[in-house]
């Protein structure tokens, strides 16, 4: 339906343009499905003689003007990397400034391959395109194989010779290369012509025929070769040897099939971007449509400001079928048998072009040219076989007044159907007793960007507009990748514009590619694609959704690793032991109804829960889905898991029935909270945690979204108590560890000076702090013994007496050596980081690798200065 949409608006056409064109599937393929590898590759230079052998001064001047270099040249060189479609070259280009080639602009040159009696002459001509100072600055053009000589060849009404079949073979079809040739000569000295003429010549050699395109290309370099026409250079001995530049060179392969793409001219179905591309770019000028990061804009204007016409039929067995079909009918001034058979048999080739472009005829004759009994094939755009067929009786209808037989609709276009004279009706066969009209549909598919490109509003129920697109029509934010900003983004935009004339969304969230852990882009060849589906069985869905979401800074590239993966998989462990605990308790499955607690510990939690929330709607409001992930995770593991499920054990246990009961009734209200903030980035096991109490009235996935602030739920008296609480244990749990205590070893801990709010907290929670911190107990004293390390903390300070716990001195030694080889490891990274030559020559990860390394042994070497430093304090 918005194919027939389009087309009747004048937005989709049928033409030949070239494309990317996949010799193995033998289909035209979009941009995205092509693969550019670095090959070992040979650029061949070879010589085009002068027309009459005509000779010209060859100079070269340097930078002032001075002749460095003179020569009489009777050739002009080109160099090429593709010696096979020399074949098919219709002009050499030169740029209108280069000085060396003027005294032969203008000229004839001879294409250097191909029966002698029979070689092509071609002009020589300027154009903006090719480079001075690349090559021998001149290029020759073949606009039927090269997407940057096909623009050259439009500007300047070159012809595109077309070489290959649809396998890559160099054609077999057509008239003999001698004739063929004679017609190309006529046109290189200005005899008119048209596309459909040009494209049915075969300028390729008749041995030449039939062959793989990489064989006749080593034919085509062994004959110019052989006739002296390569351009010589001296090999190492002195010896004169053909110039032959082995050099790397980007070529083009199908992502699927592996082979090397044919820039192909074909007939193809484009949409006319250049008639909707205006909405698209006023959009996100106008600020209509947002795309984030701001870096996308200028590859989104680069592209539209740009834009070409998008091909978008293919030649495969499935997708969507094109919705047109053929049909032969009466030419427009309604009689049949205007022409008579053989009446075109006796004109030039030349005489038949003049008199096609005469008549100027609109449908698709068969064959590409006028039928001899006045029928010609014309296109019927329709959404059904049975409205083409109706389109079909009404030209005619209208052209004849009648319908002299039976529409019937065929398999493929008849390429033999009997044509001509008035009998034409009676050749065509019976069909039940009625002549025989045939029809047939256009045997290709759309490309699914195409088919993608409805999205926003074909997935709602549109042509109808229906209850879904009247809600989600259009959305609000879209996130793709950055790679297809163009293949999809931008022709959702254009074409929601062009069918309903709104933009289909108001935010473009683009994210970078999914790399490996070494920032290196994934492929088959390199051996480093993570296949996500191993992944999910191996970790989980969850766990690889919260990588990510975690990764998903604006602009920031996604580096992926199984051991990442692997640590997201541990989070949902432990926040599946979070429940289970709360569970064993009773403490699981809130009703949804606020508590009211009066221990610290449960107002803390609610206010820290709000906290949450707040900050990870603002992350979400802002796309920022790496700050909602990490604030979850250091909620949940830190927050939920470490501290409140062990600050709640004694609280869970106490003889106070009511502070139990609050308690479980905090600890279920705060999981729920927890579970539906994490359910969108983690959506199977929050489910799976909150269908463990068996009497929830919904889904998760149909909870409301928490709308609670900090203003409400915060107790700042409780948040100032436990936190300082936290700060303690973790203060000492550091010192421990710095000072190689034994971890299950139990420790006395010095109190030297407290203000009253810590003495408040500490008197609250000294049972809390022994416990996790492990500590036997602690005592106030005014000066602290030698061999103590000092712990400050808000308000006071407190101390570990660790001389008679510890060695000190076999602790310094171990921190020194440990010390010198971190420093020696930071020298050799630092030296190789502030090396120009490193930097500019290493591969961008490699650098990026070496400085994250550097920062890491840093960071790692500060540590161990303070642990030293800490030593020095005990003696």
């Amino acid at each position: 339906t918005v194919f027939v949409d389009m087309y009747e608006k004048g937005l989709i056409h049928r033409g030949k343009r070239l494309v990317n064109w996949d010799p193995h599937f033998e289909t035209a393929i979009s941009d995205l499905e092509v693969e550019n590898r670095e090959v070992d590759g040979h650029m061949w230079h070879f010589k085009y003689p002068l027309a009459g052998g005509e000779t010209y001064e060859y100079l070269e001047k340097d930078e002032s003007g001075n002749v460095i270099f003179r020569e009489t040249r009777d050739y002009i060189s080109i160099a090429t990397t593709r010696p096979e479609t020399m074949l098919g070259d219709g002009a050499v280009a030169v740029h209108p400034d280069d000085e060396r080639y003027a005294p032969i602009v203008g000229k004839l040159c001879e294409i250097p391959v191909g029966p002698k009696e029979h070689r092509r002459l071609i002009p020589i001509i300027t154009d903006e395109y090719p480079d001075p100072d690349f090559g021998s600055g001149a290029v020759k053009i073949t606009g039927a194989h090269d997407f940057n000589d096909y623009q050259v060849a439009r500007r300047n009404h070159i012809p595109m010779y077309r070489l290959m079949d649809t396998r890559a073979h160099m054609r077999s079809d057509g008239a003999p290369y001698a004739e063929a040739a004679a017609r190309a000569q006529e046109i290189a000295g200005g005899a008119e012509f048209t596309e459909a003429e040009v494209d049915a010549l075969n300028l390729v050699p008749d041995e030449l025929r039939g062959l793989d395109r990489f064989e006749a290309r080593a034919k085509v370099v062994a004959q110019i070769t052989d006739e002296g026409l390569a351009v010589m250079t001296t090999d190492a001995d002195g010896n004169p040897v053909p110039l032959v530049e082995n050099k790397p060179i980007m070529q083009p392969f199908g992502d699927r099939s592996g082979v090397v793409i044919e820039p192909m001219l074909t007939d193809q179905w484009f949409v006319d971007t250049a008639k909707i591309v205006g909405p698209a770019l006023d959009a996100v000028r106008q600020g209509r449509v947002t795309i984030m990061p701001e870096s996308g804009e200028k590859v989104f204007y680069h592209w539209l400001d740009n834009i070409e016409p998008w091909c978008i039929s293919r030649q495969l067995w499935w997708g969507h079928r094109i919705p047109v079909w053929y049909a032969m009918v009466p030419s427009k001034d309604g009689h049949i048998g205007t022409w008579k058979a053989g009446a075109l048999e006796n004109m030039s080739p030349s005489e038949v072009a003049r008199f096609e472009r005469e008549h100027k005829f609109e449908e698709k004759a068969l064959g590409g040219n006028l039928t001899d009994g006045g029928i010609l094939v014309q296109e019927f755009c329709a959404t059904s076989a049975e409205e083409a067929k109706q389109q079909i009786a009404r030209v005619w209808q209208e052209r004849t007044g009648s319908v002299p037989g039976k529409l019937v609709e065929v398999d493929s276009e008849p390429h033999n159907w009997p044509l001509g004279s008035e009998e034409w009706p009676n050749r065509s066969g019976v069909e039940d007793g009625y002549f025989k009209i045939p029809f047939w549909r256009d045997p290709d598919v759309l490309d699914t960007w195409f088919s993608s490109g409805l999205w926003p509003f074909g997935t709602l129920g549109w042509p109808h507009w229906t209850d879904e697109t009247r809600k989600y029509f259009p959305t609000d934010v879209l996130i793709t990748g950055q790679d297809i900003l163009f293949f999809w983004v931008a022709r959702m935009m254009m074409m929601s514009q062009a069918v309903l004339g709104q933009d289909p969304f108001h935010t473009v969230y683009l994210h970078q590619l999914v790399r490996d852990e070494k920032g290196a882009k994934m492929s088959k060849t390199k051996g480093n694609v993570i296949d996500p589906l191993e992944i999910v069985d191996e970790f989980g869905a969850d766990a690889l959704r919260f990588t990510m979401a975690q990764m998903a800074a604006i602009g920031g590239v996604l580096k992926l690793s199984t051991d990442r993966i692997k640590g997201y998989r541990n989070f949902g462990t432990k926040l599946w032991n979070a429940a289970r605990f709360a569970e064993m308790n009773a403490a699981l499955g809130s009703d949804g109804t606020l508590p009211t607690p009066t221990a610290t510990a449960n107002k803390w939690i609610i206010g820290e829960v709000a906290r949450l929330r707040e900050t990870v709607d603002a992350a979400l409001e802002a796309l920022r889905f790496n700050d909602a992930a990490n604030a979850l995770y250091a909620f949940t593991w830190g927050k939920l898991c470490d501290w409140y499920l062990e600050f709640s054990k004694p609280l869970l246990g106490s003889d106070d029935a009511a502070i139990a009961a609050e308690t479980r009734a905090t600890m279920a209200w705060a999981m729920d909270q927890t579970l539906t903030m994490l359910h969108p980035i983690m959506p199977f096991i929050t489910e799976e945690i909150w269908g463990l109490s068996g009497d929830r009235p919904n889904m998760l996935i149909h909870q409301d979204w928490p709308e609670y602030t900090t203003d409400q739920l915060l107790d700042p008296e409780a948040d100032r108590e436990m936190n300082w609480t936290i700060s303690l244990i973790e203060a000492i749990r550091s010192a421990r560890a710095q000072m190689h205590v034994p971890a299950g070893l139990k420790i006395p801990v010095i109190l030297r000076d407290l203000d009253d709010a810590g003495r408040c907290a500490l008197s609250d929670n000294e049972a809390l702090v022994k416990r996790l911190a492990r500590i036997d107990s602690i005592t106030e004293m005014p000066d602290l013994p030698k061999g103590s390390v000092v712990i400050p903390v808000a308000g006071g300070t407190f101390a570990l007496p660790l001389a008679d716990i510890i060695d000190v001195d076999a602790e310094k030694a171990r921190l020194a050596k440990s010390l010198e080889k971190l420093e020696k490891e930071i020298r050799g990274l630092a030296g190789r980081v502030n090396n120009p030559k490193f930097v500019a020559s290493a591969p961008e990860a490699v650098v990026a690798e070496t400085r994250a390394n550097l920062a890491l042994r840093e960071d790692e070497a500060g540590k161990l200065r303070e642990a030293l430093n800490r030593l020095e304090e005990l003696g």
